[in-house]
């Protein structure tokens, strides 16, 4: 019973991936080395730095195939790096593209070690499966560990190059986030104060001619009720861009700090209980520093959307937000005794504050079992990258 899982058809799998990296092996190192030969050969010639910069990319293409290998052998989880991007069209752009990039050096470092390894994997295998029966199991377990390390360290895409493809995420996201922001404030414009103000205009226009028209108190007082009809659509008009301006940036999250802000939003939320909001920002030395502004306003809209969401959809009693400082992050809590449910979903409105607090390197955590309570913890860095700088 104890025979089978050593025996098994993945320990097989992977002892014929093992003598397989010989014909790779020497595959890859004479197309490697004669690429490579030949263009630093004929490097002072025209052709010679693009063969070698189609060399490297032919080498880079094969780490491809070796990452498949890896993955669906020996079960690693690497992932496959973005495509070469060259900083001009042309063959100088493509050639100066490969040039400078480094995994395609490091799949030529690979190729050249996989020939004696090949060779050394090979012997040992077919020795072990000729003579070495008991020990083979153990053997091709070490044998693919070391192969695995060797796809993992030089064929990763790297950390850099992971970086920038999640900053490109990143940047795409906040990109979209903006666009809509812009779209909700043209709307809520052209359909809140816009139009208010153009009614006001007309019913200003209409007083104006019957104040020129006047001839009976009857006048006099149809021309007074319409600039007072005027007066309300000001007030009205001058709430809406009110409002406006506080979706944007409040005047009081600038003047004031976060305390004051997510205050005055608790004491607009319509939950029955209330929420209560608990805002302690002193540093270890017990010094009270604001974080970034930019921090402080991701904070604050994502506290008042998760209000928000609290009040239309939660059947919360109740709500509470705690807010602190926990060393170079801001942590901020919120929490509901409604009936839970909730998921950030790509596309919901939780996913999209999920990525809009990872934009800027933050954690959102969503914990909302069926029956509630639910609990939403954000961490967000005191400063971000651009202040840093």
């Amino acid at each position: 019973m104890e025979r089978a899982p050593l025996y098994g058809a993945r320990m097989w799998r992977q002892a014929g991936q093992l003598m397989l990296n010989l014909p790779l092996g020497i595959a890859g190192f004479v197309f490697t080395v004669t690429t490579l030969c030949v263009g630093l050969a004929l490097s002072v010639t025209v052709i010679g730095l693009p063969l070698l910069a189609a060399g490297l990319a032919g080498c880079r293409g094969m780490g491809g195939f070796a990452r498949r290998r890896a993955r669906s052998v020996h079960g690693s989880e690497l992932r496959d790096p973005e495509p070469v991007r060259p900083p001009r069209p042309g063959i100088t752009g493509y050639a100066i593209a490969h040039l400078t990039d480094a995994l395609s050096w490091r799949s030529v470092l690979y190729y050249v070690l996989l020939l004696p390894w090949g060779l050394l994997s090979f012997a040992v295998t077919l020795i072990c499966v000729i003579i070495g029966w008991p020990a083979l199991p153990w053997v091709v377990r070490f044998e693919s560990a070391v192969d695995r390390m060797l796809v993992e360290v030089l064929l990763s895409p790297g950390v850099l190059s992971e970086r920038v493809r999640e900053l490109e995420d990143d940047r795409g996201t906040v990109v979209d986030t903006a666009a809509a922001d812009l779209r909700r404030i043209e709307r809520d414009l052209h359909d809140g104060a816009q139009a208010r103000l153009v009614a006001l205009a007309m019913d200003l226009g209409l007083a104006k001619e019957r104040l020129r028209e006047t001839e009976t108190p009857d006048d006099v007082a149809a021309a007074a009720r319409m600039v007072d009809n005027a007066h309300g659509e000001v007030k009205l008009a001058l709430q809406e861009l009110r409002d406006l301006a506080r979706g944007i940036h409040p005047a009081v999250l600038t003047d004031r700090g976060l305390d004051a802000a997510l205050s005055a939003v608790a004491a607009r939320c319509t939950v029955p209980g209330g929420v209560k909001v608990n805002v302690e920002l002193k540093a270890a030395d017990g010094t009270v520093e604001r974080p970034d502004s930019a921090v402080e306003g991701i904070a604050y809209f994502t506290v008042s959307e998760l209000l928000t969401n609290v009040s239309k959809h939660s059947g919360a009693s109740s709500a509470t937000v705690d807010v602190w400082r926990a060393g170079d992050q801001l942590m901020v809590l919120v929490q509901d005794d409604g009936k839970g449910g909730a998921a950030p979903y790509p596309g919901s409105g939780l996913g999209g504050l999920a990525e809009r607090i990872r934009a800027v390197d933050g954690v959102f955590l969503v914990e909302s079992p069926h029956g509630g309570p639910t609990t939403v913890t954000i961490e967000l860095p005191w400063h971000t990258r651009a202040a840093r700088r």
